[in-house]
């Protein structure tokens, strides 16, 4: 799957059962159900995950939360804005899909 196909599927009422675990996370953080990603991502034990894990804290206003998860991830805390950072964090994720 693309960029823009992942994109395009949150047209739709349910991500596909085709996606990884951490990309559904992120479709549902984009529909609107931040607490389906967070658990979605806290129940992954990857630094992947964690990076998700920190961009939802960070999404969520809790700091001190999302620089853990970004020392789990191996990632310095981002400055980018949110929007920015998830299209980051899916691209990677969907690299990863492709090679695996």
């Amino acid at each position: 799957m693309t960029s823009q196909e992942f994109r395009h599927s949150l047209r739709d009422e349910e991500p596909s059962a085709n996606l990884s675990r951490l990309l559904q996370a992120l479709w549902w953080d984009a529909k609107g159900d931040w607490s389906r990603a967070h658990e979605i991502a806290q129940q992954i034990e990857t630094p992947d995950a964690a990076w998700v894990h920190a961009y939802l804290h960070r999404k969520e206003g809790d700091s001190g939360n999302a620089r853990y998860w970004y020392g789990q991830a191996g990632k310095p805390a981002s400055k980018t804005e949110m929007e920015a950072e998830w299209l980051e964090i899916a691209d990677h994720l969907l690299t990863q899909e492709i090679h695996s």
